[in-house]
């Protein structure tokens, strides 16, 4: 597998993990999108969203956005599981992933954050407070949807880790990078602290891929 991503991309955190979870080998080139490598006309061939991370399979085309990769790894590689057996648990799983990945972390990309600066105008102060308020408000929902459920385990879902605590850590790591406030999160920190606990969570870290500060 040949997995095109960047080292402080949440989405390609996720996939990376998931990677590492299913004991799956790959090899990742890192599209600077700092640097805005992913409007490249060769890169915009390859993914005409022009956003990572990009995986390929073989000599198939392109596999893109993170969930969709990670529930084609699932599927393809169920071994070990990160959907539970039940269709409710599975639900819940899914639901849990989409309000970190889908209904928070797209409002804190940089096309967003372009958006802001450049065409709205709104000075680095401002840009800031967006990109904390947004991940704090994802992390507050999850910790309602987290706390005090029965399904609730070591991790989001039971005591194994889920496609639902990829993209939990990815939140939860970004608002540290913009020192946003978790301590009054009790069961998000928690889960977030046993995460970090697993070889393949801390392998897939942002700061340990090519290309990332030595320091942040």
């Amino acid at each position: 597998m040949r997995m095109y991503g960047f080292w402080r991309s949440a989405a390609s955190f996720r996939v990376r993990i998931a990677l590492n979870l299913k004991g799956l080998p790959y090899e990742e080139t890192m599209v600077d999108i700092d640097a805005g490598e992913q409007y490249a006309s060769g890169y915009h061939a390859m993914n005409p969203q022009s956003a990572v991370p990009s995986v390929f399979v073989d000599d198939g085309p392109p596999l893109t956005q993170s969930l969709a990769i990670v529930e084609y790894l699932e599927e393809t590689h169920p071994e070990p599981p990160l959907l539970p057996a039940d269709a409710r648990g599975r639900a819940r799983v899914r639901s849990l992933a989409l309000l970190f990945a889908a209904d928070h972390h797209p409002l804190i990309v940089p096309r967003v954050r372009r958006y802001l600066s450049e065409e709205l105008h709104v000075d680095d102060a401002g840009r800031t407070a967006w990109i904390r308020h947004w991940f704090r408000e994802g992390l507050v929902q999850g910790e309602a949807r987290l706390a005090g459920d029965a399904a609730t385990g070591r991790f989001c879902h039971g005591d194994t880790p889920t496609s639902a605590d990829l993209c939990l850590i990815s939140q939860v790591m970004g608002a540290r990078g913009f020192q946003v406030t978790t301590a009054d999160l009790p069961a998000i920190s928690r889960i977030a602290e046993n995460c970090l606990a697993e070889e393949a969570f801390a392998r897939a870290l942002p700061l340990r891929q090519p290309g990332a500060p030595a320091s942040h």
